[in-house]
């Protein structure tokens, strides 16, 4: 499957350099082709998770635990509205963690950013989600 859409990709891509440097071209594509695009579209998009990097933000255990964590997910989302943010519960802790970071390097760039709000964080690996394809 991959290999069939790599193909098209690349015979699309000579079509065009093609077109653009000898007038034009008319491509008449069969519709099965968009119909392979479409579902690997969606395969990608099911497949959603892989190992990368995030910035640990809270961690904590207790009665309040989820009360607590809550409250400093707002207070993030409102320092940082453009970095998002994921709430998540692993017996027995209640964890905060923000971005997707495909490397390290990312990460810790965006952590320089953090750090004065949020003086404990701290990168760490995670999974994370990959972008969404349209």
């Amino acid at each position: 499957m991959k290999r069939i859409l790599c193909l098209i990709i690349f015979l699309v891509s000579v079509v065009t350099v093609f077109a653009q440097n000898h007038g034009s071209l008319d491509l008449d594509q069969d519709s099965r082709i968009e119909s392979l695009i479409s579902k690997q579209r969606a395969l990608y998009n099911l497949d959603s998770s892989f190992s990368g990097y995030r910035i640990h933000i809270f961690m904590e255990i207790g009665n309040d635990a989820l009360k607590h964590a809550e409250d400093m997910k707002r207070r993030f989302e409102n320092a940082f509205p453009d970095i998002p943010v994921y709430l998540t519960y692993v017996e027995p802790y209640f964890r905060l963690r923000a971005g997707d970071f495909r490397n390290r390097v990312e990460a810790e760039k965006c952590l320089r950013r953090i750090k004065p709000k949020f003086k404990e964080a701290f990168v760490t690996a995670d999974m994370i989600y990959r972008p969404k394809i349209d």
